[in-house]
């Protein structure tokens, strides 16, 4: 099993980034080894929660997988998580938390996964913290591209 967490304190809102995050629809257009996703069965399970179901296909090299997660999506606290629904993983559990600080926002991210397979479960051992600070990083200049340097905090 693969467990990570990460952290980072970016110069944005919570709530801007928050809301990048959880816009999960266009995340084909900005990482890279997502070769497609689609959302469906949105929920609004109590106000200011939203969640819904999206199937994912990813595609490093010569490798692609495809698996389905339930997203879900609380306002309050500014947290976002992700848990498997099906596809190529025993377990999947994602969660990101933006917290506002002074400099801006904290966000921490942990990532928990295991592939069925024995080979694939060994690269992802093999990466993990790697692939983890790539998609972070991925993200940071997302949240650069929309909002620039200038700290929108008060």
């Amino acid at each position: 099993m693969a467990r990570f967490h990460l952290d980072r304190v970016l110069p944005y809102r919570a709530e801007d980034l928050w809301r990048m995050v959880g816009d999960v629809q266009r995340y084909p257009e900005f990482i890279p080894w997502i070769t497609s996703l689609r959302t469906y069965n949105p929920v609004t399970p109590a106000e200011g929660v939203w969640a819904f179901d999206a199937d994912v296909a990813v595609g490093f090299k010569m490798l692609s997988e495809r698996f389905s997660t339930r997203v879900t999506k609380h306002e309050a606290g500014h947290t976002i998580h992700m848990g498997l629904l099906r596809g190529p993983l025993k377990r999947l559990d994602g969660l990101w938390r933006f917290t506002t600080v002074e400099s801006g926002t904290r966000i921490d991210f942990d990532m928990d996964m295991d592939f069925r397979n024995p080979l694939l479960n060994a690269m992802l051992r093999a990466n993990f913290n790697l692939a983890v600070s790539k998609l972070m990083s991925v993200f940071e200049q997302r949240a650069h591209h929309l909002y620039g340097q200038t700290p929108s905090n008060p």
